[in-house]
């Protein structure tokens, strides 16, 4: 599976880097605003996980503003897209998130995660590690699909139960088979429960720029949400 997902996301690479900040609503238009207002405008002086990078989008946003930026995906070609990106701007690395990390203690204000953790079948070591990373009074904000959204693409869904679900996309005329898991709100918030406090929970809506784009897609989000945030931090 997780050879799978860095397979898959090597391919995706170049699309990221390329066309994903202005092609995707549901980036632009959708996540990344709604995360984003979550985060003071001035970070200075603050040191900040970007956790799961892909190509970098959120580590020039963070760098601009004034934070000092780590950066860490589990794809080789993520990594490269996110060096070009930001230069010596940041200090990005090739990392498994379900592994030990190579931070100190308390190294970190932030904790910044974009739609990665459902690639992540068991968080208990992430989140382990996170908490550890993480300085007291630090946030965790961390984005993944929503599970209402999710049950739509299985014909036979358990809800209470942590599935695996193969998605396809097709991007630039060629199709993508992207593996993650499902898993019920409850074990979302109680497994973020079990080493943070969670401030706040997010069902995000898209922007009006989304619905001067999309209608269509805008009232499909506007009555059933496709992403979840969720704002913690460390007691």
């Amino acid at each position: 599976m997780k050879e799978q997902i860095k397979d898959t996301f090597d391919s995706l690479a170049c699309v990221y880097e390329k066309s994903v900040d202005t092609e995707s609503l549901y980036n632009s238009e959708y996540e990344r605003p709604s995360m984003l207002k979550q985060l003071p405008k001035n970070l200075s002086n603050k040191v900040i996980l970007d956790a799961g990078c892909a190509a970098g989008w959120y580590t020039q946003q963070l760098v601009n503003r004034g934070a000092n930026v780590v950066a860490a995906d589990v794809s080789p070609e993520m990594v490269r897209s996110t060096m070009r990106r930001v230069g010596d701007k940041s200090t990005v690395y090739c990392l498994d998130l379900e592994a030990n990390l190579p931070f100190g203690d308390h190294t970190f204000d932030y904790i910044i995660s974009s739609l990665t953790l459902h690639y992540i079948k068991d968080w208990s070591l992430t989140f382990r590690e996170f908490q550890r990373i993480l300085k007291p009074n630090g946030i965790f904000l961390f984005s993944i699909h929503h599970p209402i959204a999710d049950m739509k693409l299985i014909q036979d869904a358990h809800y209470f139960s942590t599935e695996m679900i193969i998605d396809t996309w097709t991007k630039e005329g060629k199709s993508f088979d992207v593996p993650f898991y499902r898993r019920p709100l409850h074990k979302i918030l109680n497994e973020t429960l079990n080493y943070f406090s969670i401030e706040k929970v997010i069902e995000p809506k898209p922007t009006m720029n989304f619905k001067a784009q999309a209608p269509d897609k805008y009232e499909a989000l506007m009555n059933s949400p496709q992403f979840l945030i969720i704002k913690a931090y460390l007691k």
